[in-house]
């Protein structure tokens, strides 16, 4: 079976941006563990824009924000836009009795792959790309495409000649004998100076197959970066997560796929079910109410920074 996925590295656009809003989630949880956050950033074209809702006890400075900007941009000739007000109170109230933050559907999965139980072709892009990005900390993308032990890999990486990236790519493959590249594009656009903001737009939430497990595993559809964890579509999808990977090393199994429902304002999912290599099962010996997960997981921590970097899944968090 042929399958691809792709990476892109810190320096993205996007990543940039969700990068941005996870360290001002951090930044409020740091002082504030209760605080409620949903925060966007959209950048481009010399221009930051900062939106959202935050509920907390600790008020940040336009100041600080513009600090972070220009930390996680290396870019101080930005003009970074402000406009954030506190969640509403029709949201605040099913939150405040222990409900969810919002609707949704949330999607967990472990195969044994490899040993962060990652599709194969998502955690070989994804490891390509932190490789690269050692040497070339800029904007940049990696794509493999697998046909069984074939591959065709692409790498695009911004102020990187062509000839570092062939070699940096075949170097990193020497740790994986089993594969053979049989097609190897590099730059295939040509080697190129302009990346970040200045080329290109990007946008909180939107390398949703990045953050999760790439195109093979379906996506719940909620964004992860900017918001604390009374949104389920973070928390429990990173619960999904932990549980697929329990079930995976408790059962020796294949391949487990866990899916979690809620609704706003209501503390138990609608749906906890699994499907562990091929079969159909129920969830069983979890709280997965919103506090339940929180408490579990840790997740009043400032550790959301580090997640918006290179993916959420099968990174060391307490989820797995």
């Amino acid at each position: 079976m042929i399958r691809t996925a792709e990476c892109v590295s810190p320096m993205h656009p996007d990543k940039m941006c969700d990068r941005i809003s996870d360290t001002l989630l951090d930044i409020h949880l740091t002082h504030d563990p209760n605080s409620r956050v949903a925060i966007e950033t959209c950048g481009g074209n010399g221009l930051v824009y900062v939106t959202g809702e935050v509920t907390s006890e600790y008020k940040i400075t336009n100041q600080e924000i513009e600090s972070v900007v220009t930390d996680i941009t290396t870019d101080d000739s930005l003009k970074v836009i402000i406009n954030i007000n506190t969640q509403s109170p029709e949201i605040a109230q099913g939150v405040d009795t222990g409900g969810a933050g919002d609707q949704g559907i949330m999607i967990g999965y472990a195969c044994n792959e490899n040993d962060e139980y990652l599709p194969d072709e998502y955690f070989l892009s994804r490891e390509l790309n932190k490789h690269i990005f050692k040497i070339f900390p800029n904007d940049g993308k990696t794509q493999v495409t697998m046909n069984g032990n074939s591959l065709r890999v692409v790498v695009s990486f911004c102020k990187a000649p062509i000839e570092k990236l062939i070699k940096l790519t075949r170097e990193y493959f020497e740790d994986f004998p089993q594969y053979h590249i049989e097609e190897l594009h590099c730059n295939p656009a040509g080697d190129w100076n302009i990346g970040g903001f200045t080329a290109d737009a990007g946008l909180t939430g939107r390398k949703l197959a990045v953050d999760n497990y790439g195109p093979r595993v379906p996506l719940g559809g909620g964004a992860f970066s900017g918001k604390d964890s009374t949104k389920v579509d973070r928390s429990a999808a990173y619960m999904a997560r932990r549980i697929a990977v329990d079930i995976l090393e408790e059962r020796t199994a294949q391949e487990v796929m866990v899916q979690l429902a809620y609704a706003i304002g209501y503390n138990e999912p609608l749906q906890a079910s699994a499907v562990v290599d091929g079969q159909h099962e129920f969830i069983k010996g979890y709280d997965l109410s919103p506090q339940g997960i929180i408490d579990f997981l840790e997740l009043r921590k400032p550790i959301f920074g580090e997640t918006a970097g290179f993916g959420h899944m099968g990174a060391g968090f307490s989820w797995k």
